[in-house]
């Protein structure tokens, strides 16, 4: 599932080309009614999570959700006849974004807008983010840390591959209870600085000097001193963490 970073990256790319232009929307794949949001003037492409809100003149905003298989193709060509399986397309003057495959792309009424903001904890990645909340919420999780970082309502954006990055660069085992305001807080340090490298590169950057490598993700041994990887299931998720370097609260 694409996680924060790859959100607000899409998001801000989005913005970039299209903010400001009286948008052609349509849906290829027909399970999209585009009538509220064609021909309508784009203010403002936002991410918050793992969710991409498009505000148009006149419209309701629109959320989508890429899941497990979303993903956006873009085209330099705005004319380029899409694939039939898009669900959703926003062409400007120069550029076109195809939406395919996301679990939700729909319409939210105001209320529906303000419910999402409220079930949706801080965001590492948003300039109104509150560091003092964030280690409020993670303080006070009664579950694993590990469990707790999957928890949007905890902290929103951070997927399996962040929470094994950051929880290895914080020397913090994914299982520990009770983590404590100072601890949290250096996670969401941590998590703040790796996340805006990673929105940046495209991808997860756990170490700016290999940024194609991992620590422990998916690796059978750990990156920095060798040992095997341990590997469990933590919140509905593969856990990995390094037995070595990561020690419990």
């Amino acid at each position: 599932m694409p996680e924060g970073h790859l959100i607000h990256r899409y998001a801000r790319e989005q913005h970039t080309a299209l903010a400001g232009q009286v948008l052609a929307v349509s849906s290829p794949q027909g399970r999209f009614d585009p009538g509220p949001y064609d021909g309508r003037r784009l203010r403002a492409v936002e991410a918050y999570g793992k969710h991409l809100l498009y505000h148009l003149d006149g419209s309701p905003t629109l959320h989508v959700h890429l899941g497990m298989r979303g993903l956006f193709l873009r085209y330099d060509d705005p004319t380029a006849t899409p694939r039939p399986g898009v669900r959703l397309r926003l062409a400007g003057v120069a550029v076109a974004y195809d939406l395919i495959a996301p679990i939700r792309c729909a319409p939210l009424a105001a209320d529906g807008e303000r419910a999402l903001r409220d079930s949706l904890g801080p965001d590492p990645l948003r300039a109104d983010a509150d560091p003092a909340e964030a280690v409020r919420r993670l303080a006070a999780a009664r579950s694993a840390v590990g469990a707790a970082l999957l928890d949007q309502a905890v902290w929103a954006g951070i997927g399996n591959a962040w929470r094994s990055e950051l929880l290895f660069l914080a020397g913090l085992d994914p299982d520990s209870r009770g983590v404590g305001p100072e601890t949290a807080r250096r996670v969401w340090d941590l998590a703040v600085r790796y996340l805006a490298l990673g929105r940046d590169a495209g991808q997860v950057v756990s170490d700016p000097t290999a940024p194609d490598e991992r620590w422990v993700y998916k690796r059978p041994v750990c990156r920095r001193c060798g040992a095997p990887v341990r590997v469990w299931k933590l919140g509905g998720r593969s856990a990995y963490a390094c037995p070595v370097d990561q020690l419990p609260s």
